[in-house]
């Protein structure tokens, strides 16, 4: 198998690499500085030079970018997996969200994953928009929640977090495991990934779990109200594991 991989200068896809390697499939990257993604031409180029077997796109981008890589799957009937987020959803209505929900997000980055999310399955029906929640990694590094949580300790002096939110979140080597069993099955459609979805752990309780755990005695956790949602990924519960397999409560 010989895999497509975008945003490898990222946090989630390389360990999503590391665990294509561990299944004996061989990772090729999108190098942007050689081949922009508003290039169309060249892209589509490079694409038929690359003959991936799939694509993970996990980069950021803009819709034309996904639709060129979606287009490329379609036509050489390759399976293709774009992440998206639960930010394409807003807290009014409140979750959990379901894959069949409105999507209605109010700031730049959920619409713009709303559009990517539109493009790809507009240009490949049987391409995999895989919703994911904040990841978590216990190497603390990058865009993952310990990271967040860390430098929310730095810059303010305590680690805030609301009873009243229940995020979705997973382990990011859960999800990588995840992505993985969508292409080699060829899924279709829009799925969650959603470690939380069932547990339904409120964002506070989850902070001092990470704090127990992962040794961060220093954090000063501050309990809070001020933002309530339900945020959770229904429906795709067994995909990934449940948190409570990973993290201690």
């Amino acid at each position: 198998m010989r895999l497509l991989l975008t945003g490898l200068g990222g946090t989630l896809a390389p360990k999503l690499a590391q665990a294509a390697a561990q299944r004996g499939w061989r990772v090729v990257g999108w190098d942007r500085t050689r081949v922009p993604p508003q290039d169309a031409p060249a892209g589509e180029a490079w694409l038929q030079t690359c003959r991936p077997d799939a694509i993970a796109h996990l980069a950021l981008g803009d819709p034309a970018w996904a639709a060129l890589l979606a287009r490329h799957a379609a036509a050489h009937g390759l399976p293709m997996v774009f992440t998206s987020t639960a930010m394409v959803f807003h807290h009014r209505p409140d979750g959990p969200h379901a894959v069949q929900d409105a999507r209605n997000a109010e700031d730049d980055y959920g619409r713009s994953k709303i559009a990517c999310e539109d493009a790809v399955l507009a240009a490949h029906p049987q391409a995999c928009v895989a919703r994911i929640g904040w990841q978590i990694d216990p190497d603390g590094l990058g865009n993952n929640m310990l990271a967040q949580l860390d430098g929310w300790q730095a810059r303010e002096g305590w680690v805030a977090a609301s009873r009243v939110w229940r995020p979705a979140c997973s382990f990011m080597a859960d999800t990588a495991q995840a992505l993985l069993d969508l292409i080699a099955a060829q899924a279709a459609g829009t799925v969650h990934l959603d470690s939380n979805a069932d547990e339904a752990h409120s964002f506070d309780a989850i902070v001092a779990a990470l704090k127990r755990q992962y040794g961060r005695a220093a954090w000063r956790l501050r309990v809070h109200e001020d933002y309530r949602h339900d945020q959770r990924l229904a429906g795709g519960a067994a995909r990934v594991p449940a948190l409570a397999t990973r993290l201690r409560f």
